[in-house]
């Protein structure tokens, strides 16, 4: 079929997108004749020739279908002209959700609407129709935990519905593969939705301006018809029933819309109560929150919420509001009780006791919980230090002495005793000692830890609330904060007695148990109960001393003001001044037993193991005094105090005359097992004396002589020794005590000197006048002498044995031994002599001749004494004046030298000169 038109052409399109069903102006050339002529009109491939209104050749209005291409031609076709093309394109959007309620330009598909909103799959909020997708673009997620994301973004929300929204938990959650060129493409999504909310009804006017003019047209169109039909004011005219048919539409769409509108209402004040409690959610669940926190122990959360509560809603006038904030208040005054209970509870960290206090000054508690928290502390370290005592006491009561409760509740030995026991200034015990502490030992390091494991935290807190610290960890100054410190100053005195009260109970508590006797009745009675136990010993004091010691340093460490500490000083002190005093009495009972140990073993000086033992003993009694006795910072030198010098130099001389007793016990000690024996050594041998068997035991005459020694060994080392360590370690007055003591070594040694002299000389003295006028001798008439007579001889001998037997224990006391033995020899025969009435020549030669021999033989061993009696004999004889006698006399004199040269030998000159007492 020929056709004498040109195919249509579409070159225009007005709008060029649009969501289905906008209805558009399409411009071209050859559309058509006239209506009939337009066969054939498609949109993006969707037929819209049912909605086609030809206008004229270049013009066709219709509306655009819901196509499935979101972008296509615009072709019409015609039966002049056939199927046409075009130079523009339409795009295609996507249908928006538009509520029953909302403007809209265009028709809404209301089959559409209700079958998406009774489409039980999809969940549509009835308070919101929010896009799901507020981007426009496809969703990608992918699986993140939940709990990452909340540590992430704490307290904010990845809904975007949600007041805490937070972007970025969103773009995480929903977006997190998505190139950066799509979210740019969302942005400006974003933009477009803004901006079209912010037109608003313009918007909708704007996008169905068209409407309004072909309404606008068709109005006019009827008025100039009624105009010109001249009806519109008679009755039964074309108005009144066009009046009548829009009032019954009016009226029945109101019918329609009347439950529809009625829902609206309802949804309207619905909507506008979940605004509310959306809006205020906070403030009504602030009561839950509170209470669920509280469960949890998240405090800090509870404060915080409460502050804002009060802060929005403290001064409300809206009833719901109040209402709701007196049920906050009460939750709140709850956990105020809660906290205060938590901060008086004992035992508690000083960590705990600061929050707790900072919790109740942010919650503005009444009165002042910071006092309260210090005065139950004071209380509850008072009661500990009681409850320390009363415990002991009961253990002591039960039997338990010396020993502690384990974990278990069973009984072990106290660790302190072997502490106790190694510091022991004994020396060479074989006695074996228990593990044990003594119980005023246990009980004071007990009360030690107690006191400097809680008044640390005391003071600290103390401090902290008289700076504010405590109240505000920022420092900030506030008018609470400044009213708190300016109580704290007001209450200075209050705590200063608090402390006062805390030392005073320690000192009394550690006097009741080791001082008695320094506490009133009625004090020891609250502080005393330990009965008659044992007095400690030195190492027992000198633990003490330390763990006193200790507990001042570590209060002192706090910068406690020193008047506060004094009365711990002042225990220190009483405390080392009983220490050397129990110290030095019990060694003055040890040294009681030394006499025991002695083991008469005799060293290359003559001295046995006593000295050496005594000396050992003092040594270490003075190093166990060296900790008590130091003076530490702010402590006193109890040497300088006069009384306890006087004291302690009175003790020292009682131990060293303890000792020397026990050196004359020893000298007259009877043996019931002793038998006379003569000492085993090798004279000649290198190591002289060192051999000696363990069962050995001297004669009497023989312990003399090595107490003799150990008095001389004492007098010119031990003592002088001794000095030098007491000086070292303090001591004053060491030139008394060594003075009084070398008096009384002396006198001991004067004792015993003449004691063995008279044990030895009075023998040999008592043979001289037998031995004399043995065989009824007679000076008077006798025959010319010959030698010397037997009895010297055998005097000399005795001398020697006597010199062998000293020289056996010490060298040193060889010439003061024979020197006097010289002396009672020599006085005895210058007595015989000046007895004898006359003299025969012969006798007078004999008497000559002994005399002369006995004085030459000792001439070595002569002192003035026996020299003055050697001259006084040699008076009472006769003169010599024949020079024969004389001669006769010194022959017999070379005679008796030369036959007895071998024991004579021992009265030659000693390397040793006599010693002068």
């Amino acid at each position: 079929m020929s056709r004498g038109r040109q195919p249509p052409l579409v070159t225009g399109i007005s709008p060029n997108e649009g969501i289905p069903w906008t209805k558009v102006t399409i411009r071209g050339e050859n559309l058509g004749t006239g209506p009939a002529d337009l066969i054939g009109l498609s949109i993006c491939g969707h037929n819209c020739l049912l909605t086609a209104q030809w206008m004229s050749a270049s013009k066709i209005v219709c509306r655009v279908g819901p196509a499935k291409d979101d972008k296509g031609e615009i072709i019409v076709t015609t039966k002049s002209g056939g199927l046409g093309t075009s130079t523009v394109s339409f795009k295609l959007l996507k249908t928006e959700k538009i509520g029953i309620l909302d403007q809209s330009a265009v028709w809404v598909d209301e089959m559409n609407y209700y079958d998406m909103r009774t489409d039980k799959n999809k969940s549509i909020s009835p308070l919101s129709l929010r896009p799901a997708n507020p981007l426009g673009i496809e969703t990608d997620k992918v699986k993140v935990a939940q709990m990452d994301l909340e540590s992430m973004f704490p307290s904010m929300s990845g809904d975007f519905t949600s007041e805490n929204f937070s972007a970025t938990w969103y773009l995480i959650e929903n977006h997190s593969t998505t190139s950066f060129e799509q979210l740019r493409v969302a942005a400006n999504n974003l933009r477009k939705q803004a901006n079209k909310k912010n037109e608003g009804s313009l918007a909708y006017v704007k996008g169905g301006l068209s409407t309004f003019f072909e309404a606008q047209d068709a109005l006019s169109a009827i008025h100039q018809k009624l105009e010109v039909d001249g009806t519109e004011k008679v009755e039964g005219s074309m108005t009144q029933r066009l009046e009548k048919i829009l009032n019954r539409a009016s009226d029945t769409a109101d019918t329609l819309f009347q439950e529809v509108l009625g829902r609206k209402d309802k949804a309207d004040s619905t909507r506008n109560a979940l605004n509310v409690l959306q809006r205020f959610k906070f403030l009504f669940n602030l009561p839950l929150n509170i209470e669920r926190n509280i469960q949890k122990g998240d405090y800090d959360v509870v404060i915080n919420d409460y502050e804002k509560a009060k802060s929005l809603f403290g001064n409300t006038e809206v009833q719901v509001f109040r209402k709701v904030y007196a049920e906050v208040e009460t939750r709140i005054g709850s956990l105020r009780a809660l906290l205060l209970d938590k901060l008086l509870e004992t035992p508690s960290t000083l960590h705990d006791q600061k929050r707790y206090i900072r919790y109740l000054s942010d919650l503005h508690a009444p009165g002042d919980p910071a006092w309260q928290c210090i005065v139950a502390q004071h209380h509850w370290i008072l009661q500990l230090m009681q409850t320390c005592k009363e415990s002991f006491i009961q253990r002591l009561k039960g039997g338990s002495d010396g020993m502690t409760l384990d974990s278990d509740g069973e009984l072990r030995p106290s660790g302190l005793g072997r502490l106790g026991h190694s510091a022991s200034f004994k020396s060479g015990s074989t006695e074996s000692w228990t593990p044990r502490s003594p119980q005023q030992v246990s009980f004071v390091e007990k009360l030690a830890d107690v006191v400097t494991g809680q008044l640390p935290n005391f003071w600290k807190l103390w401090i902290s609330y008289v700076n504010g610290s405590l109240f505000s960890e920022t420092g900030e100054k506030s008018g609470q904060v400044e009213k708190l410190k300016k109580n704290a100053r007001q209450r200075q005195s209050d705590f200063k007695k608090m402390i006062e009260e805390v030392t005073h109970r320690l000192v009394k508590l550690v006097r009741g148990a080791l001082l008695p006797s320094s506490l009133t009745p009625t004090e020891l009675q609250l502080y005393g109960g330990w009965g008659t136990q044992s007095e400690l010993s030195g190492p027992s004091l000198t633990q003490v001393i330390h763990t006193v010691r200790g507990s001042h340093e570590a209060l002192a460490a706090l910068e406690i003001p020193n008047d506060l500490l004094q009365v711990i000083q002042e225990l220190l002190s009483e405390l080392r001044v009983h220490c050397l005093i129990v110290t030095l009495k019990q060694v003055a009972e040890d040294v009681k037993q030394l006499p025991e140990k002695e083991d008469w073993v005799v060293d290359n000086e003559g001295v046995t193991s006593l000295p050496a033992r005594f000396e050992q003993h003092m040594v270490q009694m003075l190093q166990s005094l060296k900790g008590p006795m130091d003076c530490k910072p702010g402590e006193v030198n109890i040497f300088q105090l006069e009384r306890t010098q006087d004291k302690a130099s009175e003790l020292c001389v009682s131990i060293m005359k303890v000792f020397i007793n026990c050196l004359e016990e020893l000298s007259t000690k009877a043996d019931g097992n002793m038998e006379a024996s003569h000492m085993c050594v090798d004279v000649v041998s290198p190591d002289l004396f060192r051999s000696v068997h363990n069962d050995y035991r001297p004669s009497p005459e023989q312990r003399l002589l090595l107490i003799l020694s150990n008095c001389h060994y004492l007098e010119k080392h031990t003592f002088l020794n001794l000095a030098e360590h007491f000086e070292r370690h303090g001591f004053l007055g060491t030139e008394k005590i060594t003075r009084v003591s070398v008096e009384s070594v002396r006198a001991l040694d004067a004792r015993l000197f003449e004691s063995y002299v008279e044990r030895k000389a009075d023998p040999i003295v008592g043979s001289l006048e037998p031995g004399i006028y043995a065989g009824y001798f007679d000076w008077r008439d006798c025959s010319p002498p010959t030698g010397v007579r037997n009895y010297l001889k055998e005097a000399l001998v005795n001398i020697i044995t006597v010199h062998a037997e000293v020289f056996t224990v010490s060298k040193e006391l060889v010439p003061r031994v024979v020197s006097r033995m010289v002396e009672a020899v020599a006085e005895e025969m210058s007595r015989l002599m000046q007895c004898v009435s006359s003299f025969s020549r012969n006798g007078a030669l004999q008497a000559r001749l002994e005399i002369c021999a006995l004085r030459d033989a000792v001439q070595f061993y002569l002192t003035e004494e026996s020299d003055a009696s050697f001259k006084q004999a040699l008076e009472a004889l006769p003169q010599l004046h024949n020079g024969a006698d004389k001669k006769l006399v010194e022959e017999l004199l070379n005679k008796f030298k030369s036959s007895m040269h071998l024991q004579l030998t021992c009265f030659q000159p000693p390397s040793i000169q006599p010693l002068k007492r």
